[in-house]
């Protein structure tokens, strides 16, 4: 029986996250499985509760698990503590635990948000990207890293050391080609090979994999400043973005930007131990207790766990489609919200996009 932790979190985490589960329920109700369920605390709530961002039963309660849905990390609570135990390093200590070594953030630009975007409508339309990130690896893991006086003694020096091997190259990199495969077939990785030795073995290692494993599968590669461009003057001709744990970083964000809105967009960070699905958002303290969070994010990402953890394409797709057809009736969350447009909350959106799996279930029977 599949088991599922659930760990909502801090801030709006808990509001996204219960009508997540309500969505879950009705999946289960509809395709007959029975996942099981177990909570636990990580972050700015377990920092109260324990002392510290996350306790050795949840990490250990997560590697029996077949898959972690997290809400949000983080408040300004917390923001004054000391670095270690900061809610942010509880995350960090779960995608270790679970060897989650390659993050995927999907960036939709639907079509009835075109309009929300900052760029213009006809440069967005379409888009559909899915940027894999390194996760585990390079320059925010590399040692030597710290901050020494100079020999002079008239300052600081601080230093971080950007390091790949073969292996953790060719890990996301396979990832990255086999998501690929069940889109439109097409990789396109972002190094800086021409002043970074480490690019030299990315590029090096990537475009073996893909004529040894992938050959059915077109690879471009792209210097890091020049994708960035890329994305913003052609982003419709992007497919699979691979990029390292910086560049990833960086240009997931930049990716975020074209769809309009934080609030829509999910996540999943994989590894051969397990996998944690969240919403890109943070805990947003602003909005907290006020109904008006934007729960698509976090139902999105949970379409993500159906499809990548439990096999569930069909289930996934539905629920994709649902928030789709949500979209196109014009309702909206605060975040997305437009002059002429109908607005509504968390949780009477969840119920919106819960009514519109149940009828088209039902139409389909």
């Amino acid at each position: 029986m599949p088991k599922i932790l659930v760990i909502p979190g801090d801030g709006i985490g808990t509001e996204v996250t219960e009508v997540s589960l309500s969505v879950l329920k009705t999946i289960n109700e509809k395709n007959q499985v029975e996942f099981t369920f177990d909570t636990a605390l990580l972050g700015g709530c377990c920092i109260d509760a324990h002392g510290i961002p996350v306790t050795e039963e949840t990490l250990e309660n997560a590697r029996q698990s077949d898959a972690v849905l997290l809400g949000a990390v983080g408040g300004p609570k917390w923001e004054n503590i000391e670095h270690h135990l900061k809610p942010e390093r509880g995350l960090l200590e779960l995608r270790k635990c679970l060897d989650a070594f390659a993050n995927l953030r999907p960036a939709v630009v639907y079509s009835a948000l075109a309009d929300a975007s900052t760029l213009k409508k006809e440069i967005v339309q379409g888009v559909d990207i899915m940027v894999v990130r390194e996760l585990t690896g390079g320059i925010y893991f590399g040692h030597p890293r710290g901050t020494e006086q100079t020999d002079n003694g008239e300052g600081k020096r601080a230093f971080n050391t950007l390091t790949y091997s073969t292996s953790e190259i060719k890990r996301v990199a396979r990832t990255a080609f086999e998501i690929a495969r069940k889109r439109r077939n097409k990789v396109t990785s972002i190094d800086k090979s021409n002043v970074l030795e480490s690019m030299v073995l990315w590029r090096d290692t990537v475009t073996e994999l893909g004529k040894c494993e992938f050959p059915d599968v077109t690879l471009e590669h792209l210097y890091v400043d020049n994708a960035a461009m890329q994305l913003i003057r052609r982003p419709a001709d992007f497919d699979v973005i691979l990029a390292g744990n910086m560049f990833g970083d960086i240009i997931s964000d930049e990716a975020a930007q074209l769809t309009g809105s934080l609030g829509m967009l999910p996540s999943a960070s994989v590894g051969e131990k397990g996998a944690i699905y969240e919403p890109v958002h943070g805990s947003a303290p602003d909005i907290v207790g006020k109904g008006v969070a934007n729960p698509i994010a976090s139902i999105l990402s949970m379409a993500m766990m159906l499809r990548y953890s439990f096999d569930m394409e069909t289930a996934a797709s539905s629920i994709e489609k649902a928030v789709e057809a949500v979209l196109n009736k014009s309702y909206r969350t605060s975040d997305i919200y437009e002059e002429g447009k109908t607005r509504v909350g968390t949780e009477e959106m969840g119920s919106l996009i819960l009514n519109e799996l149940r009828e088209t279930s039902a139409a389909a029977e």
